[in-house]
């Protein structure tokens, strides 16, 4: 949630640095809405000040047997907590209009993140090669994925078989079987074996159905809600119906682990992962890659979250885009680290870096991980905090990447391993996982 205190302190200047997020504030709303607060607190404070008072009369007109005045000054004492609590309900109703301003406010990107509408004006940082010079040379006709898999064969099928997850599900929905199959399954168990013995992070098992307090803590709703699938569920009491919604990415669970905590600074930075099938409406990508695995209704995602305290977490931004960036390189698969501008960051982020993997037969290079430091705007949500230096709580900073999205690495691993006979050879990294499988025919 956008920190209120930056539009109580200068709403001119934070409503000129949110032009940068495409994002006009409505001052004029808010300053009503923060004259109407003011006004309120005033009220009720008077009236608490005018109970004390009337209060202290009744004591001193008892004192004086005066009976009379007593009962009357005892009558307003009585009218006064229905006034206060009639002021108390009105700044509530203030207070959900405030909130529902600042839950539709994007985060503020950082100083360095640079200024753009859209993808063409992000910043490339850095590419890598296996060679070290260029992507490799295919000198014969290129294929792309969908024709590989589709030619690839098993005992029951294709091994990538689209017209199944179509007859099954609709569009946008894929089977796998055989050996493709295996080395999607291959892909997640090295990303998170890659993660937990080399990079330092937890693996966890989380729910894939969660409330809408977590979608909201971590900035899905209400501003995303036509982007989920909904789940409606009767509560455990067998009462109430309500939308619970299946996980978008696991950021959402790991995250909300520390939602309503005071999290223990000796426990910080946590580095969270975990393996989970991730489901999106995809509203608004009609027409887009329709074709092939690269959007997805269903797709599987080994996800990085990191708690951190707040002086740590731009260094662990860049920890998190190396942890990526390493899968990547173990795999042998091109790609470049791309700086993403104002207008093309998420709406919870306030710096990214999106990493892309090179498609030959794209020609070009498709976002495979995006690694994002959110500081403190996801914390705020979810009344995530710790006890600084100082003693005093105060929000935690969450960051969250993938490493990687599986069905992305598997494309690319397909397209850059492909051999002219149709065949893909295995990286040598999954070969272990494979039973020492070394092509895929």
């Amino acid at each position: 949630m956008f920190d209120i205190n930056l539009l109580r302190n200068d709403i001119a200047a934070t409503a000129e640095r949110m032009k940068a997020r495409n994002y006009v504030i409505d001052t004029a709303a808010f300053e009503a809405l923060e004259a109407e607060r003011k006004a309120l607190q005033i009220q009720t404070q008077e009236l608490q000040q005018q109970r004390n008072a009337l209060s202290k009369a009744v004591g001193q007109a008892k004192a004086a047997k005066d009976e009379a005045k007593a009962q009357q000054l005892l009558a307003e004492v009585a009218a006064v907590p229905e006034k206060v609590k009639a002021n108390e309900l009105a700044l509530a109703g203030v207070q959900e209009r405030v909130n529902a301003i600042l839950m539709a406010m994007p985060n503020l990107p950082q100083a360095d993140v640079p200024m753009g509408k859209d993808s063409d004006e992000n910043v490339e940082q850095r590419r890598w090669y296996p060679n070290g010079k260029a992507a490799r040379t295919i000198d014969f006709e290129v294929k792309d994925h969908l024709a590989l898999g589709e030619a690839l064969t098993s005992a029951t099928g294709p091994q990538l078989d689209f017209e199944a997850g179509v007859k099954l599900s609709g569009t946008r929905f894929t089977v796998m079987r055989g050996p493709l199959a295996r080395m999607h399954r291959a892909l997640s168990q090295f990303m998170l074996d890659t993660h937990v013995n080399e990079h330092g992070f937890t693996e966890c098992y989380v729910p894939y159905i969660v409330n809408a307090e977590s979608m909201t803590g971590t900035g899905q709703l209400p501003k995303f809600e036509e982007d989920l699938f909904k789940v409606p569920m009767p509560s455990e009491e067998g009462g109430e119906v309500k939308n619970r919604y299946l996980i978008p990415t696991s950021e959402v669970s790991l995250t909300n682990f520390v939602r309503d905590t005071l999290v223990d600074a000796n426990t910080l930075p946590m580095r969270l992962t975990a393996h989970t099938p991730c489901f999106r409406s995809e509203a608004g990508s009609y027409g887009r890659d329709t074709r092939g695995m690269i959007r997805q209704h269903q797709f599987d995602k080994v996800e990085m979250v990191y708690i951190t305290k707040p002086d740590e977490s731009n260094a662990m931004l860049e920890e998190m885009t190396g942890n990526a960036e390493k899968i990547l390189q173990k795999l042998g698969l091109p790609y470049r680290v791309m700086l993403l501008c104002t207008g093309d960051m998420g709406f919870v982020a306030t710096k990214t870096y999106d990493l892309e993997v090179w498609l030959p037969a794209q020609n070009t290079y498709r976002e495979i991980s995006s690694c994002s430091n959110c500081e403190a705007f996801q914390a705020r949500r979810m009344g995530a905090r710790y006890k600084n230096a100082a003693g005093k709580n105060e929000p935690v900073h969450t960051l969250n990447g993938s490493g990687l999205a599986v069905g992305r690495t598997l494309v690319a691993v397909m397209e850059n391993y492909q051999n002219a006979d149709g065949s893909i050879t295995v990286p040598e990294v999954l070969r272990s996982y494979m039973g020492g499988l070394s092509v895929i025919r």
